[in-house]
């Protein structure tokens, strides 16, 4: 069989050539004519799915290396008998990773600290429950919303927004982008959901541009309703209003799920499913020696507070500042928006390096027993030089 692979699918060739003949291609170049004799299709996120694209060729199987598929016309291709799949969970942790560590750059930046602060998550899926449990070992207080888990599970620890709202000091988002249904999330962050919210409250957005209305963000901030903002994804990616874009604190053009454990999960998901859908068993696993080395960290505690320390420890674990940077340099050097958007695929498609903490050592030298204990319970390898 022919597999189409996007290029940005890592390890895709070795993947998918244990099951067929591979062609990799370019996400955002691959049209029709490129499957008419194709078996399968795998992306990410930067190739959309639709009749458009798979209309009239003999692809049976589609599959996307990403927890979402809001880029697949996902009702179109059941009607159609294309059996397809997203890699749901597969970045999780980098995502919860990357929200933990904007938080502790806000708290270092406002000189203030986070324990005791009161997070509101919405959406408490594979990523927002990792968001929990992260935030919790810092001793933030948590407060979840996701209306489908409360109607599914009555447990009483998923609140509604109205109560979570005046109470919060910091409100992420971590829910799927719909427009239908009970409970659609297409601009549930609007001018309404800001002004309940906590005056002065920190919001942070790594689920679907889509999911939060650029305007009413945008007059949240410049009205100080929001005291700051972190933004991976936002609508009409990568263009963003200049205003908006002086106002965020951190901007990153949707990288934050794009730790190499992440990506290598995706493809491994996908291998797995259309070994299945061929009723052969998967035989592929990825190739941990393309890996670059894990890294260690050493860090002196002595004379410094914790959260300082294991602030330093994330951001170089995650380091959002300089990504923040560099895609502000892209997006500044950029003659029109095909320019802009060409940048934002090149960062994307390079952006290679970054590890999940638990494939990091950390050295802490001089540690309190309480910072030991905190950057263990976010992933890291600790080790304690005497």
């Amino acid at each position: 069989m022919k597999i189409v692979v996007a290029a940005s699918v890592l390890q895709g060739r070795e993947a998918f050539s244990t099951l067929g003949r591979v062609t990799v291609l370019p996400d955002r170049e691959i049209r029709r004519e490129d499957l008419h004799d194709a078996d399968a299709l795998i992306v990410r996120s930067q190739t959309r799915v639709t009749a458009e694209l798979l209309a009239g060729t003999p692809v049976s199987f589609v599959a996307t290396a990403t927890a979402g598929a809001d880029h697949f016309d996902t009702e179109w291709l059941t009607d159609n008998g294309i059996a397809w799949t997203a890699s749901p969970g597969c970045n999780a942790n980098a995502v919860a990773e990357y929200i933990i560590t904007a938080l502790a750059l806000l708290a270092r930046q406002r000189s203030t600290e986070l324990p005791g602060k009161t997070i509101g998550i919405v959406g408490v899926g594979q990523i927002g429950s990792r968001v929990a449990q992260k935030a919790t070992a810092l001793g933030l207080r948590v407060r979840r919303n996701d209306p489908p888990l409360a109607l599914q599970t009555q447990s009483p620890e998923y609140l509604p927004l109205e109560t979570i709202l005046p109470e919060a000091d910091i409100l992420t988002l971590h829910v799927p982008l719909t427009t239908t249904g009970p409970f659609p999330t297409h601009h549930l962050a609007d001018c309404r959901l800001f002004g309940q919210l906590k005056p002065g409250a920190w919001f942070l957005n790594a689920a679907r541009g889509n999911v939060t209305d650029s305007e009413a963000l945008e007059y949240a901030l410049a009205n100080q309703r929001l005291s700051a903002s972190v933004l991976d994804v936002w609508a009409n990616e990568p263009q963003l209003p200049p205003a908006l874009q002086q106002a965020v604190n951190y901007l990153t053009p949707h990288i934050a799920g794009y730790t190499l454990e992440g990506l290598l999960n995706g493809t491994l998901h996908c291998a797995r499913e259309l070994a299945h859908f061929l009723e052969v068993e998967p035989a592929w696993t990825p190739d941990l020696t393309q890996l670059p080395p894990a890294p260690t960290i050493a860090l002196d505690a002595a004379g410094r507070h914790d959260e300082e320390v294991l602030a330093e420890l994330l951001i170089t674990g995650c380091p959002i500042p300089a990504d923040d940077r560099a895609w502000r340099a892209e997006m500044a050097a950029a003659s029109d928006a095909a320019d802009l958007r060409r940048r934002f695929d090149t960062f994307r498609k390079n952006y290679t390096s970054r590890r999940e903490f638990a494939a990091i050592r950390a050295h802490l030298a001089n540690a309190t027993p309480a910072l030991l204990e905190a950057a263990a319970a976010l992933g890291f390898q600790i080790s304690a030089p005497q």
